[in-house]
C-alpha cells in the first residue's frame, strides 16, 4: 500500500489501513520503543499507546509522506514521558540481538566477541549525557537522519548534529582515540 493512498484511508476513518502502515513498520516501531523503554513489556505497551494516538490524531496529519516520522516521533515522546513518569532514563537497557536493535556490525562471526563487543558500547553510552546518547542511538542504531532525530527529540537538526558529534567524541577520547580539536 502506497503511503499517501494509505493515509488518506485512514484519515477517513478506515481502521484497517491505519493498522497496515503501522504493520508495514512493526519491527522499527518495536525496536525504538524497546530502545528507549528497556523491557520487552514496556515496549509493547508504548506501541499500544502510540496507536490509539495515532488512531485519535491521524487528522491532524498534514503531509500524507511525514506519517513514519511523525509516528515515530509520538512513539518517542510518549517513551520519555513514561521514562520521565517513573524518573529514570534508560535508552538501551537490553543488547539481546534477538529483541534489540543490533549496535554492532563487527564483520566477525563469534557470537561470544559480537556479545563483548555489544557490552562495550552498553558501557560505553553510560558515560555521556543521555541526550547525546539518545541522538547516537537514534542515527546509528536506528538509521535516522538528522532531521528525523530533530524531529524526535524536538531539537533544531544543528543540535542533533551537535549531539552525535559531541557525543562521539568523548566515546573516541575514552577509548584512545583521536580528540578533535584539542591541543
Amino acid at each position: 500500500m502506497k503511503i499517501a493512498r494509505g493515509v488518506k484511508q485512514a484519515q477517513k476513518g478506515n481502521k484497517e489501513a491505519l493498522l497496515q502502515l503501522i504493520l508495514a513498520e512493526k519491527d522499527a516501531y518495536y525496536r525504538l520503543a524497546l530502545s528507549y523503554m528497556g523491557d520487552e513489556h514496556e515496549a509493547v505497551d508504548a506501541l499500544e499507546e502510540m496507536i490509539v494516538v495515532l488512531y485519535e490524531k491521524i487528522g491532524q496529519l498534514k503531509k500524507a509522506d511525514s506519517f513514519y516520522s511523525w509516528s515515530k516521533t509520538i512513539l518517542a515522546n510518549h517513551c520519555r514521558a513514561a521514562l520521565r513518569k517513573r524518573n529514570k532514563l534508560v535508552l538501551v537497557d537490553e543488547w539481546d540481538s534477538d529483541k534489540a536493535a543490533k549496535p554492532v556490525h563487527s564483520g566477525t562471526s563469534d557470537p561470544y566477541e559480537q556479545q563483548e563487543q555489544r557490552m562495550d558500547i552498553r558501557r560505553s553510552l553510560e558515560r555521556i549525557h543521555p541526550d547525546q546518547k539518545e541522538a547516537i542511538e537514534l542515527k546509528y542504531f536506528h538509521d535516522m537522519d538528522y532531521e528525523s532525530i530533530a524531529k524526535i527529540t524536538n531539537v533544531s537538526v544543528g543540535t542533533a548534529k551537535s549531539r552525535v558529534f559531541n557525543g562521539l567524541r568523548k566515546l573516541r577520547e575514552w577509548h584512545g582515540g583521536e580528540k578533535d580539536g584539542e591541543n
